[in-house]
């Protein structure tokens, strides 16, 4: 299901609060068959820039149209929408399957599992469609991996811009990480009764 803009999207949850880019961990973004190392990150922006194609942009190598992008967040989030800019003369991607918090996947697995969910696209050149998640599949999302497995007959497959919607928790994932280390029992915390009773001296340099 898609989101048509021709209403007030401030009204309907559009808006750039409901943005996600600045909880995507850009510098561990990546994606295989591009044709220019790195230039993945080029196309996660504001979205009050989804349109603006000045800069790079993600073109898979000659020949071969196929994508896979993983992207993870330095929170947790719920994704209600993703949203796919690419490019004309038939180099935009035509469909898209999505996996959630699965590090490490190659073109192989991306063909051989089960997408959480797959949508057929269409050339989103004005950036004015979203396609809507189901919603109760993508909640605490760490990571999403996004394949394009083909695009609408040109040689290549070009992305201007990669955007979701949605919330993230208050919870960055590095704190949820040591609260877990600090709950693990530690053998320094737990001192003899003599070792308690010892006077507490303070540190004064010497």
């Amino acid at each position: 299901m898609a989101c048509l803009h021709d209403h007030s999207c401030e009204d309907h949850d559009c808006s750039s609060n409901w943005s996600l880019y600045k909880h995507i961990d850009l510098s561990k973004v990546s994606a295989l068959n591009e044709a220019v190392r790195g230039s993945v990150k080029s196309v996660f922006k504001a979205w009050e820039q989804r349109l603006d194609s000045s800069g790079e942009h993600l073109e898979s190598n000659e020949g071969d149209p196929e994508l896979l992008v993983y992207i993870p967040f330095t929170s947790d989030v719920k994704i209600k929408s993703i949203s796919i800019i690419g490019d004309a003369d038939g180099t935009s991607p035509s469909k898209m399957r999505v996996f959630t918090n699965r590090d490490g996947i190659d073109f192989s697995d991306a063909h051989s599992m089960q997408a959480v969910q797959e949508w057929d696209l269409v050339e989103n050149l004005q950036g004015v469609l979203e396609y809507q998640t189901r919603y109760a599949k993508f909640q605490s999302v760490s990571s999403i991996t996004l394949h394009f497995p083909d695009n609408f007959g040109g040689d290549t497959s070009r992305i201007h811009y990669i955007g979701f919607k949605g919330e993230a928790t208050q919870l960055k994932r590095d704190v949820v990480a040591t609260i877990v280390y600090e709950l693990r029992p530690n053998p320094s915390d737990h001192k003899t009764r003599a070792e308690q009773d010892r006077p507490f001296q303070m540190w004064n340099g010497e």
